[in-house]
């Protein structure tokens, strides 16, 4: 929940307050987890010491073959009829011009100077110029910074490690009063959205269109115990706008395929491999998401039927949430398996048929999320679907069920305030951007964060990376942003993103957000020497803005990572020289990473972003070579002048 009042606790002691010049409100955000949840987590914050980029090796240089001279005396003899010669210099050509002869001019030779104190001056400057070795090559940080900077994220996939960690969270999933569910934001906005089912044996029943109240529903069972949501049946008028049914069964088949064992999903029938709905039926338009929707289901595409089911042909199972699931009835071969019979249902726009579906596969979810108690009074019953979350240690947070949440939330808190966030100045550093979702996890996975580790987002917008980087990994995240309407709803995300991952039952770590100034923030400069990972989205940051943002980064603890959109060093190869070699951002070994299209926000096209790792002693040594090659040319100079 979030606290009225900042909270220091799990960074550092309490720092006094801005200056007055400086305005700033701050947000700390901890997950309440009972003693019992703190699994192998440690109260140190581990440095990144070792470097995770690698570059391929650079392929030889490309060498053009050169012209052939033709040497000028070479003598064509030509004929009005043929031309004779050997095979190297035969070749067809017009006969040249005769070219006027010269007369020649006998030069007369000059008197040689007695040399004198000025032309003896002139003399030894020549000399030196003789003397002196050309421009030496430049001085690079290492061998590979010789090679190719350019490479994609992809590459390193091999090379990224998944820390163990316990994802189960040992809070209830009841989302309370303030949760800001899908029925509340449609309801918000009943005014764009259109009534999408029907009753197809009852052209006269309106209980499935548009209405301030008695609007059609739907709930869903979530993971986690006590947690449930509200979904109205209704579509948007605008297909790009959020559509609470496509985001009801993407949400129903994460459940299923993740947190239900091969038993329990046969009860459901076969998964669809990517999604509920072919793409050859009528469908609902699909909701705006984030990022692209990856493939959800690990099992086998299911076999067409031979004639259309109607909602008589779904028989609800008899089993309450009291019986034990040993009890529940599988699906009889007469039956339609309810996937199926909920994918025709949307198709067929049939609402009788899609509610007795859902209605049965909740009592299944039920079933399963609360089994009886032995007879054991020493014994309690454990939530199946939660047990299924503490195998997730080894492999890490399966990145569907990471996205679909990410995706959740990003719908109900940022969705509907799209409009507002686009009042910014044009061509000025608080212009609005974001990173989506695809290419924060690219980011998050390649700078290897963990639970102990402590990441900033200075210029966070809306906090979706501040939230997505302490789900992801569960570490501490912070965010700092200028503009209030950004940072009101960057509140909302995080507020919200602490519910919806305890109905997910997966733990998050902890946040702080900050609106005020990056420049000015104290909290900003006791939190840099901390951390791990800052990000700086400064892509269209003025140069200015840049400049005074480099001397924050001397504070940070060598083998800190920055990752910006715009690179901060003068030289991506590594290459010092005279201009760079006493540039503060010296200290960085960078990096040029490429994100595919549809990465960020303000562009279709794919780009570049930049990581720039904290080598305080490789910047020493290539130094200290600098300077001694320097002296080696003043040394060399002095003994020539001589």
């Amino acid at each position: 929940m979030l606290s009225s009042q900042t909270n220091y606790d799990f960074f550092s002691s309490p720092s006094p307050l801005s200056s007055p010049s400086s305005s700033s409100v701050r947000v700390t955000v901890r997950p309440r987890i009972s003693p019992s949840s703190h699994h192998g987590s440690s109260t140190t914050t581990t440095p990144l010491n070792s470097s995770p980029l690698t570059r391929p090796a650079s392929s030889p240089p490309f060498s053009s073959p050169l012209p052939r001279k033709v040497s000028k005396k070479r003598k064509l003899v030509h004929d009005d009829d043929d031309y004779m010669g050997d095979d190297t210099d035969s070749f067809s050509a017009p006969a040249p011009e005769p070219k006027r002869a010269r007369a020649v001019i006998k030069k007369k030779p000059r008197k040689r100077k007695s040399t004198t104190s000025s032309t003896r001056v002139s003399s030894r400057s020549s000399s030196r110029q003789n003397v002196l070795a050309p421009s030496p090559e430049p001085i690079y940080r290492s061998d590979r910074s010789r090679s190719t900077s350019l490479f994609s994220v992809h590459d390193l996939d091999t090379q990224t490690t998944v820390f163990k960690r316990r994802w189960r969270t040992e809070e209830g999933g009841d989302p309370g009063d303030d949760f800001l569910s899908s029925e509340v934001i449609v309801r918000r906005l009943m005014k764009s959205y259109k009534a999408y089912f029907k009753n197809l044996n009852d052209p006269t029943d309106t209980s499935f269109d548009p209405h301030p109240e008695n609007y059609p529903v739907a709930e869903l069972e979530y993971p986690n115990s006590g947690a449930k949501e509200r979904f109205i049946l209704l579509a948007p008028k605008d297909k790009d706008h959020y559509n609470p049914i496509m985001d009801l069964e993407t949400s129903l088949l994460t459940i299923v395929t993740y947190y239900c064992t091969p038993e329990q999903q046969a009860l459901f029938g076969p998964l669809p491999r990517i999604s509920l709905i072919d793409p050859d039926d009528e469908s609902p338009p699909s909701s705006p998401s984030p990022s692209p929707s990856p493939p959800l289901s690990r099992a086998s595409s299911t076999s067409s039927l031979n004639y259309t089911p109607s909602f008589t042909d779904v028989e609800p199972p008899s089993t309450d949430p009291e019986t034990n699931m040993a009890e529940a009835p599988t699906p009889s071969t007469t039956q339609v398996p309810l996937l199926r019979a909920l994918k025709r249902a949307i198709n067929l726009q049939d609402g009788p048929l899609f509610l007795r579906s859902l209605d049965a596969i909740n009592t299944i979810l039920r079933s399963i999320k609360y089994p009886t108690s032995s007879s054991s009074p020493y014994s309690f019953p454990t939530n199946p679907f939660m047990d299924m979350v503490d195998t997730w240690s080894e492999p890490g947070l399966p990145k569907d069920v990471l996205m679909r949440i990410i995706d959740e939330n990003y719908q109900r808190a940022v969705g509907p305030n799209v409009k507002t966030l686009k009042k910014y100045e044009a061509f000025s550093s608080t212009v609005y951007g974001e990173l989506m979702p695809n290419l924060s996890y690219d980011i998050i996975k390649l700078t290897q964060l963990h639970e102990d580790s402590l990441f900033l987002d200075l210029g966070s917008g809306v906090g979706n990376v501040v939230v997505q980087a302490a789900l992801q990994t569960g570490c501490k995240a912070y965010g700092v942003e200028l503009m209030p309407q950004p940072a009101r709803v960057a509140r909302d995300m995080v507020k919200q993103i602490q519910t919806r991952a305890r109905m997910w039952g997966v733990r998050i770590g902890e946040m702080e957000l900050e609106e005020g100034d990056m420049l000015k923030s104290r909290r900003v400069d006791e939190l840099m020497a901390k951390a791990d990972v800052v990000l700086v989205d400064n892509k269209v940051f003025e140069e200015s803005l840049n400049e005074a943002l480099k001397p924050k980064f001397l504070d940070l603890k060598e083998g800190a990572i920055v990752i910006s959109l715009a690179p901060f060093v003068s030289s991506l190869h590594g290459r010092v020289t005279e201009r760079n070699v006493d540039d503060i951002c010296g200290i960085f070994e960078a990096t040029e990473c490429q994100y595919h299209s549809g990465s960020v926000s303000w562009g279709n096209n794919g780009g570049s972003y930049y990581v720039h790792r904290v080598d305080r002693e490789g910047y020493s040594r290539i130094k200290e070579r600098f300077e001694q090659r320097q002296s080696m040319t003043r040394t060399r100079t002095r003994r020539n002048q001589r």
